[in-house]
């Protein structure tokens, strides 16, 4: 790009006398340039200015997401069972390391992550998958945090969860693929022609079994964890969340990817068949993090990765 100084030297007269040959030299060098040079055919060649990269767009889509490895393994749940080491059936932790029976959330702020970013500090936990007696862990663990199911008006209005905000989505003892509290979701890792289903489903050979598990989005303003674990938490209906449940907070959505394909004969989770797959959520994230990230992808509704930024 040609560059002009807002303060031009003053003409000299030998400059002056030179100006109209300049003049010319510009002219035949920005026809040049805008014509392009002639081709067989009567093409015309790019020029560079042609070819320069255009300006990078940020995808418009409310995200940003952590990625938390498998860290451990225990009969835990500090949310359902809090104190109660070996009281609930085999859970698979994510993000922090130290999970167990015991933590609240002074345990986990700061504590070792296996996230990305590391920031996050927060336990994610779902029932532990068995092919017989064998246990199987995901091998891919993506947590979005997303503005969708919620109007664009509403998506500007989001608010970061609470620390220590406790959720369970999903019912260990739902009764069947019918069962309205069964919400999580199986499918075949780039095979959309299986079709997604409550319960596991044959994926080929090469593809993997996915688990995909949205969280409620509409917090009820003031408790941070209710009796059952639920009703201080309501999806939205209609786009908005429901007068009972005014603050919408990021949609969490959890996606497992297990080392899986082929026949489920022999597979189940520690809560029993595919349909009871639930998550547990125990939020520890920085606070002053969580706000960015809610502030600068969420609200504005722009893609981010892992570092909260867009991507």
């Amino acid at each position: 790009m040609l560059r002009t100084s807002p303060h031009p030297p003053a003409e000299s007269p030998r400059r002056r006398r030179a100006w109209p040959t300049a003049l010319a030299a510009l002219g035949l060098l920005l026809a040049t340039l805008y014509s392009g040079a002639a081709t067989p055919g009567g093409a015309t060649k790019p020029t560079e200015l042609d070819a320069a990269p255009q300006a990078a767009q940020v995808v418009r889509v409310a995200e940003f997401l952590a990625e938390c490895p498998y860290s451990h393994r225990l009969p835990d749940d500090p949310i359902v069972f809090p104190g109660l080491p070996g009281a609930s059936h085999m859970h698979s932790f994510f993000g922090s390391r130290v999970t167990d029976a015991h933590t609240d959330v002074t345990d986990l702020l700061g504590s070792s992550s296996t996230c990305s970013p590391a920031v996050d500090t927060s336990s994610y936990w779902v029932p532990t998958m068995y092919r017989g007696d064998q246990p199987v862990e995901p091998t891919g663990t993506t947590f979005y945090y997303l503005g969708e199911g919620v109007r664009d008006d509403i998506i500007q209005r989001i608010r970061p969860f609470p620390q220590g905000l406790r959720i369970v989505a999903g019912n260990a003892k739902a009764t069947g693929v019918g069962d309205p509290t069964s919400v999580a979701r199986w499918s075949c890792l780039h095979h959309g022609e299986v079709n997604p289903s409550k319960d596991f489903v044959n994926c080929p050979a090469g593809s993997m079994l996915e688990s995909y598990l949205d969280f409620p989005q509409c917090w009820n303003g003031k408790d941070l964890d209710s009796p059952d674990h639920k009703s201080h938490m309501s999806y939205p209906v209609n786009g908005a969340c429901p007068a009972g449940h005014p603050v919408p907070v990021p949609k969490l959505r959890q996606v497992l990817r297990y080392p899986v394909s082929g026949s489920t004969q022999g597979l189940r989770l520690a809560s029993g068949p595919g349909y009871t797959m639930h998550g547990d959520f125990f939020n520890a994230w920085p606070q002053n993090e969580l706000a960015r990230r809610v502030t600068d992808c969420i609200n504005v509704i722009v893609k981010c990765g892992a570092d909260g930024r867009p991507s």
